[in-house]
């Protein structure tokens, strides 16, 4: 009986203990949450190279979170789960507003710190005007996405329309499928204009291995205002050291090759840029204007 007793207070001692040790040490790494826009899969195996640079470069532990949707990545920073989390924009101004997190860096892709959101409809289902999806199945990705969610809504209000069922997809991949299957009418994903070449750099890129032919079968039948990319977000009391070890070390990364890749296979994104909180107050507004309360 001593004996058990001595084990348990050993072990409590010990959780104590690794609990107590420095954010960055072994026994507390810092947490780096990745917001779940592709499959986990990809994510994780991209991410692992990340971390290993990461740890090579700062001489500190990093470990990876990747929850399974938008705003389980806001929830864990203020369970403190979350050290860093790259965040679509809307999740972000939850963040902010409830946590106090910070964005300090915003993604490129094709050159740009911002992207629209769009909607498709299946090139059977009548539709060809926001006007058309009056009473039509539709499906949205997450309630905290902008170009998935809040912009193709604003557009869709602005119309005075009123939709049938809608859904959640989660994923923009899953609404360009369920439109692609006729499962719904029409659905929001993420736009990025085509390439020089012509080749789609928009959602249904994403599917395009599963279905040569979706860019025959799937259309654009509107384009939203501009948002600013997505974030990379700091908890709120982080110490500045760790913010600054990681931002360097980010940023060198992803002016490799391989670190250049890494994330485009993650989030498409070719590169970062300096950013602050008042690079986000106008989709405060405009979110405002929908009547969203974050």
């Amino acid at each position: 009986m001593f004996k058990t007793v001595i084990a348990l207070a050993l072990a409590v001692g010990m959780s104590a203990c690794q609990k107590d040790q420095p954010l960055g040490t072994q026994d507390n790494p810092i947490k780096l949450y990745f917001t779940p826009s592709v499959d986990a899969e990809t994510i994780a195996s991209n991410s692992d190279e990340f971390i290993k640079y990461l740890e090579a470069e700062t001489g500190l532990f990093f470990k990876t979170g990747i929850p399974t949707n938008y705003v389980a990545v806001v929830e864990a920073f203020g369970s403190k789960r979350a050290d860093i989390g790259v965040m679509n924009s809307f999740g972000y101004l939850l963040a902010n507003q409830k946590f106090g997190a910070q964005a300090k860096l915003r993604v490129l892709r094709y050159g740009e710190d911002s992207y629209k959101g769009q909607i498709i409809a299946h090139v059977d289902s009548g539709i060809n005007t926001v006007k058309d999806l009056q009473d039509k199945k539709f499906a949205f990705t997450d309630s905290s996405s902008t170009s998935g969610y809040m912009f193709p809504l604003k557009i869709i209000k602005e119309a005075k329309v009123e939709l049938g069922n809608t859904t959640f997809a989660y994923k923009h991949d899953n609404v360009v499928t369920m439109v692609y299957q006729r499962q719904v009418d029409a659905g929001a994903t993420y736009h990025s204009p085509a390439a020089a070449d012509g080749t789609i750099r928009d959602a249904r890129a994403r599917v395009k291995t599963q279905f040569p032919d979706v860019e025959d079968k799937v259309k654009i039948i509107a384009i939203t205002e501009p948002i600013p990319n997505d974030p990379f977000v700091f908890r709120k009391d982080l110490p500045k050291e760790i913010t600054e070890k990681f931002i360097a070390a980010l940023k060198k990364y992803i002016s490799t090759p391989e670190g250049k890749q890494a994330f485009e296979n993650i989030y498409s994104v070719e590169g970062v840029i300096d950013t602050t909180d008042a690079d986000y107050d106008g989709l405060r507004q405009m979110i405002d204007s929908i009547q969203i309360d974050i």
